[in-house]
C-alpha cells in the first residue's frame, strides 16, 4: 500500500490518474504515519518565479526526493492555493490557467520520477502521459513548427516516452496529416448507433442490446432512429455543414434484419445530404450476423468500407467470450464479402482474451494475413494493476507476467501487418491497466479510415445518433469541445428521442455567434 500526502494543491484527480500507471493500490492521507506502508508527499509552493513541485518518497527507512520548477510570468509572494484564490476572484482566466498549467505540468514530472525510482522494473512506454490519445500531442508540435527530430526529443526530454512509442506516434501522426489538416469547420462526420447484437461479449462496453431479449424493438427503433435524424438533419442543414464521412456502428449493425437495414439507409440517405461523403463505413462486424441478403444491401447503397471483426482466430476463445461462431465461419464471412465486390475490409482483433498466448495470437495473425484485408485493428484488453505493492507477491508476479505477455502480443501485431504492408494511420491508449498500453489502426496504402483518424484527433464535429451515440462538437477557434450524448437503455431512448433532438439543438444554439 502506497500512502500519498498533498501539501499546497488539491490535485487529487492528476495526481491519482499518474500513480495508476503504475499500480492501484494507494489511498490518500492528511498525515504522516507510523507503518510499514510506503508513503509519498507531494508539495507545491511558490519560491521567486517558479511553481516548484517536490515529491518525497519514504520507503524502509530510505527518502528520496525529486523537484521539478516551471518559470511563470512574475513573482508573487503568497502560498500556491491563495494565488490561485485571488486569480479565480479577479476573474483572471487567462494566468489562472497558466499558473495551474505550470503547477500541473511540475507535479507530474516530479512524481513520474519518484514513481519510476520506487518501481524501477515498471514499463511505462507513454511515460507521464495520461490521456489515451498521445498522437494529438505531436500534431499541436508540428503546427507550432517543430521538425521530426525536435519532436522526438521533446516526446522523450518532456514526457519521458520510449524512443519506440514515439516513434510510433510520430509516424502516425504524418500519415494522419494531410487527411485532418488544413481544418475545416464546415465539414463534420456523422455517426449511426445501431446498439443490437445476438448475444454481449463478455469485455464489451458498447451500446450493445441482445437480440434473444430486444428483437422485437428492431423496427420501432430504426423509426424512431429516423425520427433523431429528421431532427438532427435540420441542424445540420442550418448550419450549412459538409458531411464528409458516414459511419454505421453499434452494437452490431448486421444485427437488424435485411429489409430493416435497406429502410434505414434508404430513408437516412433522403434525410442527409450525403452527395459528397468520402467515406461510407458499415460494422458488418459478426459474422453469425452477415448473411449474403445483407451484403447486398450494404453493396446497393454504396458502402465502401465493411469491418468483419473476429477479435480471434481461435474457436475455444471464441466460446469463451461468448460468440456463437466458429473460425470457419469468418473465413466464409470474408471470401463471401470479396465476392460480392467488397474491397476495402477491415477486420478486429483483440490482445488478452481469457486463457490466449503468444502463440495463440501469432495463429490469429496467420489466418488473417492469409485473408489479406485491406486493414487490422489491433485492440488490447485491459489487465488490472497488481493489488499489492509490498504484499501478495505471487499475485503481483503474476501480473506482471502477463502484462509482459500483452507487450509481445503487441510487438508481434505490429509485426504481421507490416508484413502484410499495413502502416499504423491512427491510434488511442488503453485506460485501466498498467502503462495504458495502446490500440493501433494499421492499413495498406490509400485505405485509411478517414472517420477514425478524426475521431481519434478531434478536429472536426461529430454528430451521433441512435442509443449509446455521443455527439462531439468541435470548436477549433476555441480548442474546446462539448460531447452531447444519448441515453444508452434503447427502452429510455424510444421514449425520449425528441429529447436527444433538443439537447444537440442547445448545444448549437448556445454557442451560435
Amino acid at each position: 500500500m502506497i500512502k500519498v500526502i498533498l501539501e499546497g494543491h488539491d490535485y487529487e484527480y492528476e495526481v491519482s490518474e499518474l500513480i495508476k500507471l503504475f499500480t492501484s493500490d494507494f489511498e490518500y492521507t492528511s498525515e504522516d504515519e507510523n507503518s510499514d506502508d510506503t508513503l509519498i508527499k507531494n508539495r507545491v509552493f511558490i519560491e521567486n518565479k517558479n511553481i516548484i513541485s517536490e515529491t518525497s518518497v519514504y520507503s524502509n527507512g530510505d527518502t528520496k526526493e525529486y523537484t521539478q520548477s516551471k518559470e511563470i510570468y512574475k513573482v508573487y509572494d503568497k502560498s500556491y492555493m491563495e494565488l490561485i484564490g485571488e486569480l479565480e476572484e479577479k476573474n483572471d482566466r487567462e494566468h489562472l490557467l497558466e499558473i495551474k498549467k505550470s503547477a500541473k505540468w511540475a507535479i507530474k514530472k516530479s512524481l513520474f520520477q519518484a514513481l519510476k525510482g520506487l518501481m524501477p522494473e515498471s514499463y511505462v512506454p507513454w511515460g507521464d502521459l495520461t490521456g489515451i490519445k498521445p498522437v494529438k500531442i505531436v500534431h499541436n508540435l508540428m503546427s507550432d513548427g517543430m521538425t521530426d527530430e525536435e519532436i522526438l526529443e521533446y516526446l522523450k526530454e518532456e514526457h519521458f516516452i520510449t524512443d519506440e512509442k514515439a516513434s510510433l506516434a510520430l509516424e502516425i501522426a504524418n500519415r494522419e496529416r494531410s487527411f485532418i489538416y488544413p481544418t475545416d469547420s464546415g465539414k463534420i462526420s456523422l455517426y449511426v448507433s445501431i446498439p443490437f447484437c445476438p448475444t454481449r461479449c463478455y469485455y464489451c462496453s458498447f451500446p450493445s442490446n441482445s437480440t434473444e431479449k430486444y428483437g422485437n424493438l428492431r423496427r420501432k427503433y430504426v423509426e424512431r432512429l429516423l425520427d433523431e435524424a429528421r431532427g438532427t438533419a435540420e441542424i445540420i442543414n442550418n448550419k450549412k455543414w459538409e458531411i464528409e464521412t458516414f459511419y454505421i456502428g453499434g452494437g452490431t449493425p448486421t444485427a437488424l434484419e435485411a429489409e430493416d437495414i435497406d429502410y434505414m439507409i434508404e430513408n437516412l440517405k433522403k434525410i442527409f445530404n450525403l452527395e459528397n461523403i468520402k467515406e461510407f463505413t458499415v460494422e458488418a462486424g459478426r459474422p453469425d450476423t452477415i448473411t449474403e441478403e445483407k451484403l447486398l444491401v450494404l453493396k446497393k447503397h454504396g458502402v465502401d468500407r465493411i469491418s468483419i471483426n473476429p477479435q480471434t482466430m481461435n474457436d475455444s476463445t471464441l466460446e469463451k467470450i461468448g460468440r456463437r461462431h466458429s473460425v470457419e465461419d469468418i473465413k466464409e464471412c470474408f471470401k463471401m464479402a470479396r465476392r460480392l465486390g467488397f474491397d476495402n475490409i477491415n477486420m478486429d482483433i483483440i490482445l488478452g482474451l481469457v486463457d490466449e498466448d503468444v502463440e495463440m495470437v501469432k495463429n490469429t495473425l496467420e489466418e488473417i494475413k492469409k485473408l489479406s484485408p485491406e486493414s487490422l485493428t489491433v485492440h488490447t484488453l485491459a489487465i488490472k494493476r497488481a493489488s499489492r505493492l509490498n504484499m501478495d507477491m505471487d499475485a503481483y508476479k503474476d501480473t506482471l507476467t502477463k502484462y509482459q505477455e500483452m507487450i509481445k502480443m503487441i510487438d508481434i501485431s505490429m509485426k504481421y501487418a507490416r508484413d502484410m504492408k499495413m502502416n499504423p494511420y491512427y491510434m488511442y491508449r488503453q485506460k485501466m491497466m498498467l502503462g495504458n498500453l495502446e490500440n493501433v489502426g494499421y492499413a495498406k496504402e490509400g485505405y485509411e479510415c478517414i472517420y477514425n483518424m478524426q475521431m481519434m484527433e478531434e478536429k472536426q464535429t461529430n454528430i451521433a445518433i441512435g442509443a449509446g451515440a455521443i455527439s462531439k462538437f468541435v470548436y477549433l477557434d476555441e480548442n474546446r469541445i462539448e460531447r452531447v450524448d444519448d441515453v444508452k437503455n434503447i427502452e429510455i431512448y424510444l421514449e425520449r428521442v425528441e429529447d436527444m433532438i433538443d439537447k444537440k439543438k442547445r448545444e448549437v444554439e448556445k454557442n451560435a455567434y
